[in-house]
């Protein structure tokens, strides 16, 4: 029997997942890997240019939104001759089971790099079963 995944990516209907933007402005997913440990889920999301500050997690009604705001790294009236790094905010979603804890999610940012960590509910967790000898 396939184990349930404790997390997903958002998969829903184009209203439910689609996002409006108010700043003008490029917008990227970050690329994230996922690690599950026998205490966590361990979520990296690659997000260059945004400060800690400027990271925003939310966790609602089962969903997990980080959202990171780039600040631009010249000013408007830079003239380039040419410009290949193109600057934006960075958003992802995620869908995530009822066997995380929401009270202990916690993050720390560095060198690019959000780890948030998603602590996994005491019910969730794998336990050792003692056998006694009779």
């Amino acid at each position: 029997m396939a184990e349930e995944r404790s997390i997903e990516k958002h998969q829903g209907a184009p209203e439910v997942t689609r996002v409006e933007h108010t700043r003008n402005r490029a917008h990227f997913r970050p690329t994230v890997d996922i690690v599950e440990t026998a205490d966590e889920l361990l979520v990296l999301a690659d997000m260059p240019g945004a400060g800690a500050d400027d990271i925003d997690i939310r966790f609602e009604n089962g969903s997990l939104s980080i959202h990171g705001k780039v600040a631009d790294r010249q000013n408007a009236a830079t003239n380039y001759l040419l410009r290949e790094y193109e600057v934006g905010d960075f958003y992802r979603t995620f869908e995530v089971s009822e066997m995380i804890d929401p009270e202990r999610i916690h993050a720390e940012y560095k060198l690019g790099v959000l780890t948030l960590h998603l602590p996994k509910a005491d019910a969730a967790k794998p336990r050792k079963i003692a056998v006694k000898g009779m």
